[in-house]
């Protein structure tokens, strides 16, 4: 029988890449979207393309209920989900000085951030739990780190890569691993109106690797965290950003 891996968000972009890379290693794909139902469906289509397996299923991952429907409905099919990667991008971020940021814009990026793990973790970890065994990865952001006209952003990140922590701590007697990538600059849709081709320019000079990720890197990234040999690895913030963080410790020059 075949691996379930579980990918929120998996209907465009970072998670449309997730979900390829995952059926490339045999994995069963379950194609989460809250609206585009037609996108997740190419996403699926691109998967039996290539020989992988998957399906498309609806849900609102910020909703208990909504959760709970999509992960029954999982695990009748299947009776199981070895893999869950909560990826969906639940509320949009507010960039605007803290001063003037309003506290319902605030509070709402952080409760949407954490409401679209939590709830797909409370209702899959038990199935992970009578298994013994599965593999939880969060995709946060490396602005978890960074301060500006983000607070909300950052705040939210952080809150993700935390609760990550205490996942871990709870799931590791049962055999589950959690862990989290923490991103930089990602080229996609999404981020298309803050990557204008100056500040790709800007961030690529300054990348070990000589640009900014694209959606590939983190299906890769993905695949190996969720890997049988990655067993040992949990509790873990793992920044994948192109080798971004590396160049900027540097001194300056004298």
């Amino acid at each position: 029988m075949s691996t379930v891996a579980l990918v929120s968000g998996a209907s465009r972009g970072i998670g449309a890449a997730i979900a390829r890379s995952l059926a490339q290693r045999a994995h069963h794909v379950i194609v989460n979207y809250y609206r585009n139902a037609d996108a997740a469906k190419q996403v699926v289509a691109d998967i039996e393309a290539a020989g992988g397996t998957a399906q498309a299923e609806q849900a609102d991952v910020c909703d208990d209920a909504s959760v709970t429907a999509l992960v029954d409905r999982v695990r009748a099919a299947h009776g199981r989900v070895d893999v869950l990667v909560c990826n969906a991008n639940t509320v949009p971020p507010p960039f605007e000085p803290l001063a003037s940021l309003p506290w319902d814009a605030f509070v709402g990026k952080v409760v949407g951030e954490l409401a679209g793990s939590y709830h797909l973790t409370q209702r899959v970890l038990p199935i992970m739990r009578e298994r013994r065994a599965g593999r939880i990865i969060y995709i946060s952001s490396t602005v978890a780190d960074k301060v500006g006209t983000i607070a909300a952003h950052s705040t939210a990140k952080a809150a993700l890569n935390t609760f990550s922590r205490h996942v871990a701590a709870d799931a590791g007697q049962y055999g589950v691993t959690v862990n989290t990538l923490a991103l930089g600059a990602v080229d996609t849709d999404a981020t298309a109106d803050i990557l204008d081709d100056d500040r790709r320019a800007s961030l690529a000079r300054r990348s070990v690797h000589g640009r900014v990720l694209e959606p590939a890197d983190i299906g890769a990234a993905v695949a190996l965290l969720a890997d049988d040999g990655f067993g040992s690895v949990t509790g873990q913030v793992i920044r994948l950003d192109a080798g971004f963080d590396v160049l900027n410790q540097q001194p300056a020059p004298s």
